[in-house]
């Protein structure tokens, strides 16, 4: 692997955190300094691998398994990763730090006040399901982060910005400076 391999960026948070919004910022960024990656979305991915998803344990540990393996190879070929995915339980994340030497963690910190606030009123979801709170508040999706299955906070992420106080692009700039130190320095 050596210099050839890629780095992974796995950006986790709460559904509505602005994950998706500061990859892309992040892509943007990258892509002026010169930077090539490619962002990995588990909503995009799970179009793909269950099209009636059921978000059941067993289907998760498959979608974020195929994730994790999916980014292994890309920067196994020189191709830098970004990782869009709620990733609710920190084995997810964890398995991605092992199996990718060159790997790091941003927290996009939000309250899930401000999520579902946020939810209720964004127009694109990228590839994300819709109206995903306003569904779990009302018993019709019981396996939403945050609501009806848990989120597990990073215990030791090599950056956390915090976007309900930080614009995407404050917060795209300081994993980007991460990203510099972690892996350019």
């Amino acid at each position: 692997m050596g210099n050839n391999s890629g780095w992974c960026v796995w950006i986790t948070g709460l559904p509505g955190s602005g994950k998706s919004t500061i990859a892309l910022t992040l892509l943007q960024i990258l892509s002026r300094k010169g930077v090539r990656a490619q962002i990995l979305s588990s909503d995009a991915l799970r179009k793909v691998m269950t099209p009636n998803p059921k978000y059941s344990l067993e289907e998760r540990n498959n979608v974020y398994a195929t994730l994790v393996f999916i980014a292994k190879l890309l920067t196994e070929n020189g191709v830098n990763t970004i990782i869009d995915a709620t990733g609710n339980l920190r084995q997810y994340r964890e398995t991605a730090r092992k199996q990718i030497p060159r790997f790091m963690e941003a927290y996009i910190k939000c309250s899930i006040e401000i999520c579902i606030k946020r939810e209720t009123k964004r127009g694109k979801t990228f590839h994300a399901p819709e109206k995903i709170y306003e569904r779990a508040l009302r018993g019709e999706a019981p396996t939403v982060p945050g609501i009806g299955v848990p989120y597990e906070e990073p215990l030791h992420p090599e950056v956390t910005v915090d976007s309900s106080t930080q614009t995407p692009e404050e917060c795209a700039q300081k994993i980007f400076k991460k990203i510099l130190e972690q892996f350019y320095a």
